[in-house]
């Protein structure tokens, strides 16, 4: 089977009236504990042709929390404490005999930490940036052929800024928002520009949150790994994709909710052609 593994692209879930803001403030915060799930038999390959392959399923469970230690400035933290990568069983099409049994790789998943700077709030505008520190904690060579990844085993640094207006569309609170971010990645791999917009509507007495958003990544090809490493370093080199995805957030109580959404790459360069699903419960001090 050919060794054209997806990077699978977490975005950090928000669920809170909170969205067009760029700090929780002092001593605040916002817990999220969620799934998030993803099956395929097809990718984009490099030269962003769609190609079959073996079913393949990624999974994690996680932990997001964001925690404000001034009035400006937050820390956050993404954990995906349980990360599985498995593969069904290969059948042959003639005698339904089993061509390459599948298998599973279960481990913890790579660590975000990170700080975020609201520098700019002046009526309905604010600005922030944003410094995220990926850290090496995944599985990034496991099962029988080094392919069953839940890590990229690369410590990566990713600044970005971010733009944000609120507004109401008639009484229904109404956000928009904007990012650039160049993400630094090390032991070969490409660096990469990210850029997308968001935006989200209060509806059903503020406690249900419509949000849309699109997602680019292009790879500035300056990396020295290909896709013939024996470690499967393909599972994140030079992968390009553009996503689009949708999430609703509903509060249950002013402090408690659920959310549930999903993401899709329409066009890639060595990513699964098949769209991720989320769910999770939250938890919002105000």
């Amino acid at each position: 089977m050919k060794k054209y593994i997806l990077l699978f692209v977490i975005t950090f879930s928000l669920g809170n009236t909170a969205y067009a803001q760029w700090s929780k403030g002092k001593g605040k915060g916002y817990y999220k504990l969620s799934a998030w799930y993803l099956q395929y038999d097809q990718h984009y390959t490099d030269t962003g042709a769609i190609d079959p392959n073996a079913t393949r399923t990624q999974f994690n469970t996680n932990i997001y929390a964001e925690y404000g230690i001034t009035d400006k400035i937050d820390i956050l933290a993404y954990v995906p404490f349980v990360a599985v990568s498995s593969q069904n069983n290969q059948i042959s099409g003639t005698n339904g005999g089993t061509i390459q049994p599948g298998e599973s790789v279960t481990s913890f998943g790579d660590v975000d930490l990170g700080i975020n700077y609201g520098f700019y709030k002046k009526g309905k505008w604010a600005a922030s940036v944003k410094l995220i520190l990926g850290l090496p904690t995944g599985e990034d060579a496991g099962g029988s052929d080094g392919s069953y990844q839940n890590g990229d085993g690369e410590f990566n640094q990713y600044l970005s800024t971010h733009l944000g207006y609120s507004t109401s569309l008639g009484d229904l609170p109404f956000y928009a928002k904007s990012y650039l971010g160049f993400n630094n990645r090390t032991e070969g791999f490409s660096d990469e520009f990210r850029t997308g917009l968001e935006a989200g509507i209060n509806v059903f007495d503020s406690k249900l949150w419509l949000i849309t958003r699109l997602n680019v990544v292009k790879s500035f090809n300056n990396g020295t790994l290909s896709a013939v490493n024996s470690n499967g370093s393909i599972f994140a080199n030079n992968i390009e994709f553009s996503s689009f995805g949708f999430e609703a957030a509903y509060h249950i109580t002013k402090k408690l909710g659920i959310s549930l959404g999903f993401d899709s790459a329409f066009d890639g360069k060595i990513i699964a052609a098949s769209p991720s699903f989320s769910g999770g419960i939250f938890l919002d001090i105000k």
